[in-house]
């Protein structure tokens, strides 16, 4: 199978080191990809929100199965031009993406599919905002309705900075706050079936311990051993399911990754968001745990056909990713800085570590050089979470990036507990 996977992010970096890893993929192409992308896959150059330049690239190099990897692209429908090309696609339509592409559209997905949530309030004037903040009261939550990378929501106790937050967003909503930890669950779907994949934990928080400002993620961990054995079952009977249902009955079938971030509060568990798309930090853990050769599951899910599927098979390992962002993220990033130590890391720590790359380029001279704000996710696999952690950190430890910055607490609590 000749695959081609639209992106360049770490996410887009594991999606790549899967399907280089299974045997039916003869020829695997990523655009426009990153620095270490290109060591499995041949890169080209792309508009990936232009669905006809994508459409044009896969049918060029007769892909017979097109990965697209971030939400933008998705919600921009480049999926739907791929599949007007007559080409399987992984990935929802424009239409079925909005329930990433838009907060309130989700919310009203929810109410239809009964699916538990917390409640909110969709606004666009000063008043209404007043209201909500008021009728809620702190901690306060308010969340950009539209595409923000990640760092379109506040959480705060303080009413000034929610307002400003709310104010510098075109729609907002604002919700009651859920206490509890949180869980990231993907499942694989085509419209009717539904495939969960195993939890994960990510961190959202810039620094240790939770503090600073939201970022898109600076690390996660799988599996979560406090959780609920039957919380994967749980979530696909009263989320999952119900959405994908409710999704195809009002005629905008869901096919692709939908991602459940959930909050296990002392009610139960509550719907915090969706996306449509694999999660960045947690799919780096989550891949690194399937055995299931990868490929095979998103063309059932592109055709239709994940009724066939077999079950999924997991490795026991633990897996732990640690982000290591420029200097200054999630603000202004600086970029262009050298990185070194990824030879080191290759020679050293593999087959238990390796490095995926995220916001990387190669400058004039072949040195690997960042280019964005999370620049590399350290992944490694072990017994267990301890050891995971500790081949992880002992990886991050090899890498020297100017002005670099990482989180030291990565699955700490999960692997003491």
């Amino acid at each position: 199978m000749k695959v081609l996977v639209i992106g360049g992010g770490a996410r887009e970096h594991a999606l790549c080191r899967s399907l280089s890893l299974d045997p039916d993929v003869t020829a695997l192409h990523c655009a426009p990809g990153n620095a270490g992308i290109a060591e499995v896959a041949k890169l080209h150059a792309v508009d990936q929100l232009d669905g006809a330049a994508v459409a044009a690239l896969a049918t060029e190099l007769g892909a017979e199965l097109v990965v697209v990897g971030p939400e933008a692209p998705l919600v921009a429908g480049v999926a739907d031009a791929v599949r007007a090309a007559g080409i399987p696609v992984f990935g929802p339509s424009r239409e079925a993406a909005l329930l990433e592409g838009s907060k309130a559209f989700a919310k009203d997905v929810m109410a239809g599919a009964g699916v538990p949530t917390a409640r909110s309030y969709v606004c666009t004037t000063p008043e209404e905002i007043d209201e909500a903040l008021d009728a809620f009261g702190a901690p306060y939550v308010v969340k950009d309705d539209g595409l923000a990378a990640g760092k379109g929501v506040v959480v705060t106790e303080d009413v000034e900075q929610a307002r400003a937050h709310a104010l510098a967003c075109d729609r907002v909503v604002i919700e009651e706050y859920l206490d509890g930890p949180e869980v990231s669950l993907f499942a694989i779907t085509d419209g009717t079936t539904v495939l969960p994949l195993q939890p994960a934990q990510d961190f959202k928080r810039a620094l240790d311990g939770d503090e600073g400002p939201n970022t898109g993620g600076m690390g996660a961990y799988s599996p979560l051993p406090w959780a609920d054995p039957k919380l994967v079952e749980e979530v696909l009977e009263t989320v999952l399911q119900p959405t994908v249902d409710e999704l195809r009955r009002r005629g905008t079938p869901f096919s692709g990754l939908l991602y459940a971030g959930l909050a296990i509060t002392s009610r139960g568990v509550r719907v915090i968001e969706f996306n449509a798309r694999f999660g960045d930090p947690e799919t780096q853990v989550v891949l690194a745990r399937l055995k299931t050769p990868l490929a095979g599951v998103l063309l059932n899910s592109a055709n239709g056909t994940l009724e066939d599927q077999a079950p999924l098979s997991w490795s026991d390992d633990a897996a732990v990713t640690v982000v290591i962002a420029s200097h200054n993220y999630p603000d202004t990033p600086r970029t262009g800085d050298p990185i070194e130590g990824l030879d080191e890391v290759a020679e050293k720590d593999a087959p238990h570590a390796y490095v995926l790359h995220a916001g990387t380029k190669r400058g004039e001279d072949g040195a690997v050089l960042s280019a964005g704000g999370r620049v590399l996710s350290v992944t490694a696999t072990g017994s267990d979470l301890a050891q995971a952690r500790e081949r992880a950190y002992a990886a991050v430890g090899r890498i020297r990036l100017d002005g670099s910055q990482h989180r030291t607490d990565i699955a700490r609590k999960a692997a003491e507990a």
